[in-house]
């Protein structure tokens, strides 16, 4: 006897395929703990948090991997270089948010807070983005200036 274990949810047309991994309950409570799917939080907190851990993490690559990482100015264009990157995706949040219908979002493992459903949430997610990615960026070049100047690095 065959068990079925990848299956449509309900209508195949949706074109996701519930799977012992995206279909699971601890894949759903992680999904539904992450600030993109928590809930009772606003569109600008929300993507504060998103922000600030993208920014954080797009400093390192340009920082310790780009052409300037052996010079003394390594650490302020990792800064630079993620700013710019996350100006550049706070655009890309903004042109979105213009293109976006008053309609909900649906997902597989979790439903998408219906504050995002229209152009004004998106427009209020990509300001939150922006400060948190730039103030991610910041907060991990001063840090990496604290570790490099006290001689731990």
């Amino acid at each position: 006897m065959a068990v079925d274990v990848i299956k449509a949810p309900g209508d195949a047309q949706i074109g996701n395929l519930a799977t012992p991994i995206n279909s699971s309950a601890l894949t759903k409570a992680w999904l539904q703990n992450l600030p993109a799917y928590r809930v009772g939080l606003k569109p600008f907190r929300r993507a504060l948090e998103i922000g600030m851990a993208h920014g954080y993490l797009l400093y390192g690559p340009f920082a310790k991997l780009g052409p300037l990482r052996n010079t003394e100015i390594g650490s302020l264009a990792g800064v630079l270089g993620a700013a710019g990157l996350v100006v550049i995706l706070s655009i890309c949040l903004s042109l979105y948010a213009a293109s976006q219908p008053d309609a909900p979002i649906n997902n597989l493992a979790a439903p998408a807070p219906k504050d995002l459903a229209g152009a004004e949430g998106w427009s209020e997610f990509a300001g939150g983005f922006l400060m948190g990615g730039l103030g991610g960026a910041v907060v991990a070049g001063v840090m990496t200036w604290l570790i490099e100047a006290t001689g731990l690095i």
